[in-house]
């Protein structure tokens, strides 16, 4: 088990939030395969069911993070996104290189590995900063997770943005952008994303400060939803889009202005606490001293959070002296809520349940998300970047918006987050219906409505899993839950959609498809396994209602004692 610097002090952690931030954005980049994937299908000249392919590709990349579950457990923070960064560079490289003709005829199966490459740089970036931020917040699991993974879901939105009014709406400009931009991004945030000495519960800052990163992010949404609607409404000079873009950098500079302000009031600072059972392990001050622990060696089944960062290779060797000395009894399996490595999840019903409830959702939705382009334009719609911002901008007020509704009724009612799961699974199901009927108006209220149940899907299944499974072996556990997305994008969008779309095209004796037939049959699929995935999420919380109730019996999250593992 690699050591690592526990930095010591209440602001570092809020800089490592305001740093995640940017690499959310950046862990985002999977999301602009719209915006280029019509130049793919007219430079390449690829049918539908290539192009969805390459999509499937995407999502896989994506999605695939056991190789980071693994690393973040053995490497520092900066490793893991320094991984990212070469992938990102190499994988979008290629493929800048195909569009502009730079290399021409490049083999289908170097563009799908490609691009399974570039998407992957997601699973890295992604997994160091959520499993680092849960670490540096473990009592607010469900608000960082909603925080971080909305700002996710807005990158779309940004990167939407950012295509309109600086790229000029160029396919290749961007792809050169998440060759080089986005490595340069995460390069200067690296050395911000680490291991910290997590703050106090208790002080009532620390609900203040959530409370205004959550309001700047909303804002930010609000923002960018509105440019893209006048972008689209009317002409902007290169100036006036200038300033557009430099306020989109404040508002994603503004998670800084916690530490800024803890900076300047310090008395506010040094009212904060190092968690119990952790005081001889910090620092006297709030200066650059720091101590050797492991980055995931912390245990949510240990008596106190002071447990967090013991070294878990010394606690494994005195467990098993004391066994050889018959000082304590053979350690037995874990009970939900506390820690579980991966194989020994893979022996619990809910695991797998779990499992299929976000693969149905998140499969369901991601469909959408590949095709959203040929979507638009069979339902007539000339400029599909605002379908794109509409459904990016409700993607993200399903994640903000699921961590804080969650987080508020587990607390006060110990209601399990997967109740939230199912009630967004039958609105899905009523999304799907409406873009299979094809009503006049409601393409844009399916997608608004199918972007915020997808945010709840995506969202909630991070703090749900780190619950009832533990945080020790969080990142391979978070990671294996996210293969769902791939499996369903490949099931979904791969065979499903991309082979009804082209059945249509054919009898229309052209490429494209036009009218809502193209992709009827699939949203009334999708519908039915919705509503399947809502009966199955029922009866997940049926099942561990009793674990939240021990979890959250005194109104704040308490860590399950256990003894032997």
């Amino acid at each position: 088990m690699a050591k690592l610097k526990l930095k010591a002090g209440s602001r570092p952690p809020w800089v490592g939030l305001a740093a995640a931030v940017w690499v959310q954005i950046s862990a985002g980049n999977g999301s602009n395969f719209p915006l280029y994937s019509s130049a793919l299908k007219s430079v390449l000249g690829f049918n539908q069911q290539q192009l969805t392919f390459l999509g499937v590709a995407n999502d896989i990349g994506e999605s695939v993070g056991l190789l980071p579950g693994v690393a973040c457990n053995r490497f520092p923070p900066w490793a893991v996104l320094l991984v990212g960064v070469f992938a990102c560079f190499l994988g979008y490289g290629v493929i800048w290189l195909a569009v502009t003709q730079t290399i021409h005829d490049l083999p289908y199966w170097v563009l799908w590995i490609a691009l399974v490459v570039g998407s992957n740089s997601n699973a890295w970036f992604g997994t160091a900063v959520l499993v680092t931020n849960m670490r540096n917040f473990p009592l607010s699991r469900g608000t960082v997770s909603g925080i971080l993974k909305g700002y996710s879901g807005i990158s779309a939105a940004v990167y939407t943005v950012l295509y309109s009014l600086l790229l000029e709406q160029s396919a290749s400009k961007l792809l050169l952008f998440l060759t080089l931009g986005i490595p340069v991004i995460c390069l200067a945030m690296m050395y911000f994303i680490r291991p910290c000495t997590p703050p106090s519960g208790e002080d009532s800052s620390i609900h203040v400060h959530f409370v205004f990163t959550q309001v700047a992010s909303v804002l930010l949404a609000i923002y960018l939803i509105t440019i893209t609607v006048i972008y689209d409404s009317v002409s902007l000079s290169g100036a006036v889009s200038y300033v557009l873009l430099a306020i989109v950098f404040i508002f994603l500079l503004s998670p800084l202005g916690i530490p800024v302000k803890m900076t300047l009031t310090r008395a506010n600072a040094d009212t904060l606490t190092p968690l119990a059972g952790s005081t001889e392990n910090l620092a006297e001050g709030e200066g650059g001293t720091t101590h050797s622990d492991p980055l995931l060696s912390p245990s949510s089944s240990a008596s106190n959070l002071g447990s967090f960062f013991e070294n878990e290779y010394t606690s494994d060797v005195e467990t098993l002296l004391a066994v050889g000395e018959g000082a304590v009894k053979k350690k037995r399996r874990p009970r939900r809520g506390e820690d579980f490595k991966l194989h020994e999840a893979f022996f619990k019903a809910d695991f797998w349940l779990l499992w299929l409830v976000y693969f149905l959702g998140v499969g369901s939705g991601v469909t959408v998300t590949n095709n959203l382009a040929q979507i638009g334009i069979a339902f007539g719609v000339d400029n599909t970047t605002v379908l794109l911002s509409l459904f990016s901008f409700c993607n993200f007020v399903g994640r903000l918006g699921s961590g804080a509704l969650s987080e508020h009724f587990v607390r006060t009612r110990s209601i399990p987050r997967t109740l939230w799961m199912a009630c967004t699974l039958v609105v899905m199901v009523l999304a799907f219906v409406l873009y299979a009927l094809a009503f006049s108006g409601t393409l844009y209220v399916s997608t608004a409505l199918l972007g915020v149940c997808f945010g709840f899907q995506y969202s909630l299944m991070v703090p749900t899993a780190s619950e009832l499974f533990g945080l020790k072996h969080f990142g391979i556990i978070y990671n294996f839950m996210l293969i769902g997305n791939p499996v369903g994008a490949l099931l979904f969008s791969g065979l499903l959609a991309g082979s009804v779309y082209d059945a249509e095209a054919a009898k229309q004796g052209s490429s494209t498809c036009l009218g809502p037939e193209c992709f009827r049959l699939t949203f009334f699929v999708l519908a039915g396994l919705c509503g399947l995935g809502s009966i199955l999420s029922v009866f997940l919380t049926i099942r561990i209602r009793p674990v939240y109730q021990m979890l959250y019996s005194s109104g704040s999250f308490r860590l399950p004692h256990t003894s032997g593992h």
